[in-house]
């Protein structure tokens, strides 16, 4: 089993915090984790969240206290390190990147040659609205706008060539808002775009975790089949922001997944 999405930012960049992992990922039942950071943590991304910055003084202060903290020529240094080590199980190292379409160019050259294992694209900010800090700021939002919003930019992320997966792919349903219209259309023209690119999707728990089950644990169902029905791989991840998180739900999703 696999947990493909372990964030590693809250320790350091040692042999000893991602044996923690292992050994988690170990007491699990996985053979497989990709531990990954945050694209916003290294000074090089940070100027691509300027617009959303300036949009919010909630999201401009989470930036504040999260982001810039270091060079992405230490993670890519810790890395290569990593990878000259012999591992209980397989262990993949990558990045997890917001994805903004004004940004793809800087985006690109940043990921290009960074000699990671797999990068994975992100949609965390619709129209420099953040949908997934805090249910209160959805209060007076067009609900149907932002699901629309969301997956057109799910698509643009998918278009512009520049990762290897999508992550938590219908992340937007965080906090329990609900479009009115079936987004039947979009699953499927989602589901297509990533067959097209060769891309994996995500069956991530962490959205699950974070909303307390408001937001349903993974993919919608009709979501997955529309996933299946155009061959496109679904990765199992945990979302994990800790050890003691890996593989949180990985068995059930690797069972549901079976089943369809």
């Amino acid at each position: 089993m696999l947990d493909g999405h372990i964030h590693l930012e809250q320790g350091p960049y040692t042999l000893a915090w991602v044996q923690k992992f292992i050994e988690q990922a170990q007491r699990m039942g996985l053979d497989e984790i990709w531990l990954l950071e945050h694209s916003y943590r290294f000074r090089e991304f940070t100027p691509l969240y300027r617009q959303v910055t300036a949009a919010s003084r909630s999201v401009a202060q989470w930036f504040a206290r999260k982001a810039g903290r270091r060079d992405l020529a230490e993670y890519q240094t810790f890395v290569e390190r990593m990878k000259r080590q012999v591992f209980s199980i397989r262990v993949r190292f990558g990045l997890e990147v917001c994805y903004f379409q004004q940004g793809e160019k800087q985006i690109g050259g940043l990921l290009q040659g960074s000699g990671l294992d797999f990068a994975v694209g992100s949609v965390h900010f619709v129209d420099s609205f953040a949908f997934d800090q805090s249910p209160d700021d959805w209060q007076r939002r067009d609900v149907d706008q932002v699901y629309r919003r969301f997956f057109e930019t799910t698509l643009d992320l998918i278009g512009s060539g520049l990762f290897q997966g999508l992550a938590h792919p219908d992340s937007v349903k965080i906090f329990g808002r609900r479009p009115s219209f079936s987004l039947d259309d979009f699953y499927s023209r989602t589901a297509q775009a990533l067959a097209q690119a060769g891309m994996y999707a995500e069956q991530n728990s962490g959205v699950y975790r974070r909303s307390q089950g408001k937001g349903g644990l993974g993919m919608e169902p009709a979501f997955l089949q529309a996933l299946q029905r155009q061959g496109v791989w679904i990765a199992t991840a945990s979302d994990a922001h800790c050890p003691q998180d890996v593989g949180a739900q990985i068995a059930w999703m690797s069972r549901q997944l079976a089943e369809f």
